[in-house]
């Protein structure tokens, strides 16, 4: 369901070095024209919530959006976690057709 690579497991391991390991949720945020994205924050778990360990880590998603997107992986890229999901995420890759998208620059985006 949620597989993190060695890289990803030791940048985790290099944030949380000093401090309390706490979970971390897999969760839809937004992607500005792009529609939503996967991303990663530090949360708690809740009702309805599916969690996998790995290693020292705890990872949780929603079970509605798990079954939605399918197995995660969560790797590392020189600009930080990068997540990839066995299925589309909805909405996600709309896109405005702007090259300079979010600079003020296109047709007001």
């Amino acid at each position: 369901m949620i597989t993190a690579t060695d890289a990803a497991i030791k940048s985790l391991s290099m944030h949380f070095k000093d401090k309390d390991i706490q979970p971390i949720r897999v969760h839809l945020a937004d992607g500005g024209c792009s529609g939503p994205r996967l991303s990663l924050a530090i949360d708690e778990l809740r009702d309805g919530d599916k969690s996998v360990e790995q290693g020292d880590f705890t990872f949780l998603i929603q079970s509605e959006l798990a079954e939605v997107v399918g197995a995660i992986t969560i790797d590392m890229s020189e600009y930080g976690f990068t997540l990839a999901s066995e299925r589309e995420v909805p909405g996600a890759g709309g896109g405005c057709g702007c090259s300079s998208c979010g600079t003020g620059t296109c047709g007001g985006h």
